[in-house]
């Protein structure tokens, strides 16, 4: 199995890298590598999350965020990382969109 960050997911983490970093210098990375290791553990257990919105959601050990992916064949594709904050209809309207 191989895990693929869809681009929009990848800007999600440019939001999040950005916003914890204004908060406190050196956030912004521990941010990055928290949600990589989430990410990272997909490998094992991709497909044991709930769904939500049609995605899998796995919450983030660290930060109140959300990674939502699909399991496709042997790939894990990680279509969003949302702040858990955020308004629900906001994620679905979001989630709808790819």
């Amino acid at each position: 199995m191989r895990i693929e960050v869809l681009d929009d997911a990848k800007d999600d983490l440019i939001d999040g890298f950005r916003f914890y970093e204004d908060q406190l210098p050196g956030l912004g990375a521990y941010f990055l590598d928290s949600i990589f290791a989430d990410i990272d553990s997909l490998l094992l257990y991709a497909g044991a999350h709930r769904i939500v919105f049609g995605s899998h959601r796995a919450n983030a050990n660290r930060f109140p965020f959300a990674i939502y992916y699909r399991v496709e064949g042997g790939v894990v594709r990680v279509r969003a990382i949302i702040d858990c904050r955020r308004n629900p209809t906001w994620i679905r309207r979001r989630l709808e969109k790819n």
